[in-house]
């Protein structure tokens, strides 16, 4: 079970919730899939083993993919293609610059209607678009605390239908 907690000091549409084992992890993916819109710009913000490459199998998986989910931290993206939606997972860990991003030609995929899930986006900037949801994971008391922000008009729709998929617990924010 995923509880919703409205964040302390959020400026805007913002939720965290606590995840306690991968199996939350996977099922906050699952709900997200089923809040995707074409063209949303969705950056997963974390240290190294925080549960971004989950979050994203877990979406894959509710959308129907079958195959293997890897972080595309060599190939830099992984692209799929799944219950009509054209899906891009991204991984800039190792960008030595953020020109890399503009001579990959990766600029392009954030132009149509595909979905980009961008893990390490800050080795991409100042060239990446402005993302609609930010997904933040922090360690905190032997599982994870995510932040999910929205951060346009797209992202506001993403996370309400986000948060209406579940029952909100009213409890004290992580701390």
């Amino acid at each position: 079970m995923i509880a919703f907690i409205h964040c302390p000091d959020d400026d805007g549409p913002a939720v965290c919730a606590r995840l306690v084992d991968e199996a939350a992890t996977l099922a906050l993916g699952a709900r997200l899939a089923a809040a995707l819109e074409p063209g949303l710009k969705i950056w997963l913000e974390g240290d190294l083993g925080s549960g971004k490459t989950t979050l994203a199998r877990g979406i894959l998986r509710a959308l129907g993919h079958a195959g293997t989910v890897k972080s595309p931290t060599y190939t830099l993206i992984e692209p799929y293609a799944v219950s009509g939606i054209e899906l891009y997972h991204f991984d800039f860990y190792r960008l030595a610059s953020p020109e890399e991003f503009l001579d990959a030609g990766l600029d392009e995929y954030f132009s149509g209607s595909g979905v980009c899930l961008v893990e390490w986006p800050r080795q991409a900037l100042p060239h990446l678009a402005t993302p609609d949801v930010v997904i933040a994971f922090a360690a905190r008391d032997g599982g994870r605390v995510v932040t999910i922000q929205a951060r346009t008009e797209a992202g506001r729709t993403c996370v309400k239908r986000l948060t209406d998929t579940a029952e909100p617990e009213r409890t004290a924010p992580p701390g």
